[in-house]
C-alpha cells in the first residue's frame, strides 16, 4: 500500500497579515458580516493589529482595492465582504457577476487566498439570514476559511 502526503490547513493563525475589504452599500447587512469575520479571526489567535479594514462604496469596487492590497505584498490573505440584493432591474446580475470575476482574478493573479463573502440574494430577508440569523454568519465563515487557506498555502 502506498502512502501519500496530505496537506490541510488548521484553524489557528497568529502571525498573518489580513486585509478585509468591506462594501458600504447595504451596510445594515455588511457590518454584521464584518463583525463575524473579525470575531472568527480573533478566535483563531490573530491579533487585531494584524488586520486592516478598507471600505469601498459598493460590491463593484471591491476587486480594485483587493487587487491593490494583493499587489502590495503586505497581506497573507484577503476577505471581500458585501451584499448584492436583487432589485427590479438587471443591475443585480451585472454587479454580482463582475464582482465575483474580479475577486477570483485577484486570487489567481497574486496566488494568495481571497475569500469571497459577498452575499448575492433574492431579497433583504435572505441577506439578513446570512448575516447572523437563521443561516449563520457568512462573514464568520469567511474568517475561518481564510485562516484555513493561509495555513494550507503556507504548506505548498
Amino acid at each position: 500500500m502506498s502512502e501519500y502526503r496530505v496537506l490541510e490547513g488548521n484553524l489557528s493563525l497568529t502571525d498573518a497579515k489580513v486585509g478585509i475589504v468591506v462594501a458600504r452599500f447595504n451596510g445594515f447587512v455588511v457590518e454584521s458580516l464584518l463583525h463575524g469575520s473579525l470575531d472568527a479571526l480573533r478566535r483563531s489567535g490573530l491579533p487585531e493589529s494584524n488586520v486592516t479594514v478598507a471600505r469601498v462604496p459598493g460590491a463593484f469596487e471591491l476587486p480594485l482595492v483587493l487587487q491593490r492590497m494583493a499587489a502590495s505584498g503586505e497581506y497573507d490573505g484577503l476577505i471581500a465582504l458585501g451584499a448584492v440584493i436583487r432589485g427590479a432591474t438587471t443591475h443585480y446580475e451585472s454587479v454580482a457577476n463582475e464582482c465575483n470575476k474580479g475577486i477570483a482574478n485577484v486570487m489567481l493573479q497574486h496566488s494568495i487566498p481571497v475569500v469571497n463573502a459577498v452575499l448575492t440574494t433574492e431579497n433583504i430577508e435572505q441577506a439578513i439570514e446570512r448575516a447572523g440569523t437563521k443561516a449563520g454568519n457568512k462573514g464568520a465563515e469567511a474568517g475561518l476559511v481564510l485562516v484555513e487557506m493561509v495555513n494550507l498555502v503556507r504548506q505548498l
